[in-house]
C-alpha cells in the first residue's frame, strides 16, 4: 500500500490544544469488526463495552522533562530535545539548531547545568554528556520542560503548564519523552470500574521514544520501518498475561506502545516472556496479530505509522471511515483529544 493510502482531511480547529478538566469526560468512537460499524460514545462507558475476563493492560511509563534550552558561549539560543541515554552516561538528543553545535561545543541552562556536545548523528541527533555536579536527574527535572507535540502550542507564561496533565494517573517508571497517549483518559474511578466488572487490570513499561513519532519518509509503506524501543515486563505481569492468553480471554491493549510491546513478546518468544526485551517489528498491512484482542487508543496524524498500525488492526477501509466519520462529528484530535474503541 502506499503512504496516500493513509490520508485524510483534518481541520486544524480540531486538534485538541488543552485537555479536558475532567480525564474522563472524552468521547470515544466505539469501532466493532465484526458488525463492520461504528458507534458514538464516550470513554466513561468504557468498562460497559468491555467483558468479564479482559486483561486490560497499560504502558506505566513516565514522562521527564527533556526539553531544555540554552545558549552557546557565543550567546547563539539552542535547544536539547533529549531522547535516550546511553550506557556510558551521555544522552542521545535532538539539537535545534543543529548546524550551530558542532563536536566540542559547550551549551549552557543554568549556572550550575552545561552539556558538551561530545558527537554529531545523523538527522539533527547529536550525543552530549553532561556536565555537572551533582544528581543529573534532579537537575533535568529542574530546568527542562514538559515535551509536548509541536502541534499543541503554549505562550510563553504557559511552557510548563502540563507538566501533570500531561501523564497518565498510573505513570511511575520515568523514561518517555512523551505520554501513552491513550492512557490520559483514565481515573482511579475508572480503574475501580473496571475491578467491579470482572475486568483486570496489568502493567507493563515501554519509554516512548522518538521513534514512535518519526515520520514516514517512503511512498510504499512496506520500506518503513520503525526504531526500536525499549520495554520490560515483570514476573507477575507474564504470568497473568500468559494465564490469560491460556484461557483464551481478551487482551486489551491500551495504546499503540502497548501494542508493539506485547505483540514483540510473542514474536520473539512464543509467551509473554518476563524480563527486558526490544520491541523491534513494523506492524503494516497483513501483520497477524497474536496477542492483542482489542485496542484503545487516540486519533493519529495522517500518513503516520501509528495510524497504519491502527488500520492494520482494526481494517483499513473501516478505520478510514470511522476518522472520517470523527472529522464529521467533530472529535478532537491527537495528544489531548478523543479516543476510539476497536473490538
Amino acid at each position: 500500500m502506499l503512504l496516500a493510502d493513509f490520508d485524510f482531511n483534518l481541520p486544524p480547529e480540531l486538534i485538541a490544544q488543552e485537555p479536558l478538566i475532567n480525564r474522563t469526560d472524552s468521547r470515544m468512537l466505539v469501532v466493532d469488526r465484526r458488525a463492520n460499524r461504528t458507534v458514538n460514545s464516550s470513554f466513561a462507558d468504557l468498562p460497559a463495552q468491555l467483558s468479564e475476563g479482559d486483561l486490560l493492560v497499560v504502558n506505566n511509563t513516565k514522562v521527564f522533562p527533556a526539553r531544555l534550552e540554552g545558549k552557546t558561549e557565543t550567546g547563539a539560543a539552542v535547544e536539547i530535545f533529549l531522547v535516550s541515554e546511553q550506557a556510558d552516561g551521555s544522552w542521545t538528543a535532538l539539537a535545534k539548531p543543529a548546524k550551530r553545535l558542532p563536536t566540542g561545543k559547550i551549551v549552557h541552562f543554568a549556572a550550575d547545568l552545561s552539556c558538551e556536545v561530545v558527537e554529531r548523528l545523523d538527522d539533527g541527533k547529536v550525543r552530549v554528556k553532561f556536565l555537572y555536579g551533582g544528581d543529573v536527574y534532579s537537575a533535568i527535572d529542574k530546568y527542562g520542560r514538559t515535551p509536548l507535540p509541536p502541534y499543541i502550542k503554549r505562550d510563553a507564561d504557559q511552557l510548563d503548564a502540563d507538566r501533570e496533565r500531561y501523564q497518565t494517573v498510573y505513570a511511575s517508571d520515568r523514561g518517555a519523552i512523551a505520554a501513552p497517549t491513550a492512557g490520559l483518559h483514565f481515573s482511579d474511578e475508572t480503574f475501580r470500574q473496571l475491578s467491579d466488572r470482572g475486568i483486570e487490570t496489568v502493567e507493563i513499561t515501554l519509554h516512548v521514544g522518538y521513534g514512535t513519532f518519526e515520520p514516514v519518509r517512503v511512498d510504499n509503506i512496506a520500506e518503513h520501518s520503525v526504531s526500536p524501543e525499549r520495554f520490560s515486563i515483570t514476573a507477575n505481569a507474564a504470568d497473568v498475561l500468559n494465564a490469560a492468553r491460556i484461557e483464551g480471554r481478551r487482551i486489551v491493549a491500551i495504546g499503540t506502545t502497548t501494542t508493539r510491546a506485547l505483540e514483540s513478546s510473542m514474536q520473539h518468544h512464543s509467551e509473554f516472556r518476563a524480563g527486558n526485551d526490544i520491541a523491534d517489528i513494523t506492524i503494516l498491512p497483513g501483520y497477524v496479530f497474536l496477542a492483542v484482542g482489542a485496542l484503545l487508543t487516540n486519533f493519529h496524524l495522517p500518513k503516520s505509522s501509528l495510524l497504519v498500525l491502527t488500520t492494520t488492526f482494526g481494517g483499513h477501509d473501516l478505520i478510514m471511515n470511522a476518522y472520517r466519520h470523527a472529522v464529521a462529528e467533530r472529535y478532537r484530535f491527537y495528544s489531548y483529544g478523543d479516543c476510539m474503541l476497536i473490538l
